[in-house]
């Protein structure tokens, strides 16, 4: 039995139209055409997730522990505990025993810093603390970024019994003066 065999390629008549549509056509100088397809632009996704983390921690109910006193001054006193205490930590009737300063620091390397510290000062039998945050004079819009998320956060810690502004001698708006609570 025989086997017909087409041909392999292209006929003449297929040369010959080919050859009469492409007759004006100038050759590329290199001889090669590479053509990539268009790669659509990066997305930031790490952006993305800091900005979503970003908003929801500035949408996030603060606790109604909260306090305003004498002005502006934030304040936070946990339920059920003497007013006087806030009052001694305000005064400064409470020896700073440690120091955080989380100045140049990101958000995420500052609450992670914050949590290490309060860990490590409840370990080491350590009650009164002052963490300093910065006045934002070097940030944009020369806002303290720090300053509203240090104190969301320590109110969020069961081991915070109370915090207030900072005396001016111990940094005033720039830091805050935290009360934890004692070793059981």
């Amino acid at each position: 039995m025989k086997v017909k065999r087409t041909p392999v390629g292209p006929s003449a008549d297929e040369r010959a139209l080919f050859q009469q549509a492409v007759a004006d056509a100038v050759p590329l100088v290199s001889g090669k055409v590479h053509h990539e397809p268009l790669r659509p632009p990066p997305i930031p996704h790490q952006h993305l997730r800091d900005e979503a983390a970003a908003l929801d921690e500035s949408l996030a109910p603060a606790p109604l522990e909260i306090l305003l006193e004498g002005g502006d001054e934030l304040a936070f006193l946990r339920n059920g505990l003497p007013r006087t205490l806030l009052r001694d930590l305000r005064r400064g009737r409470w020896v700073m025993q440690n120091e955080l300063d989380l100045h140049g620091m990101s958000r995420e390397e500052a609450r992670r810093a914050l949590s290490e510290f309060l860990a490590d000062s409840l370990s080491r039998g350590q009650r009164c603390l002052r963490i300093v945050h910065g006045k934002g004079l070097r940030s944009p819009g020369r806002e303290p970024v720090l300053k509203e998320l240090v104190r969301h956060w320590l109110a969020n810690r069961q081991e915070v019994l109370a915090y207030c502004q900072a005396r001016a001698a111990d940094g005033g708006g720039g830091a805050v003066a935290v009360l934890l609570r004692g070793s059981r």
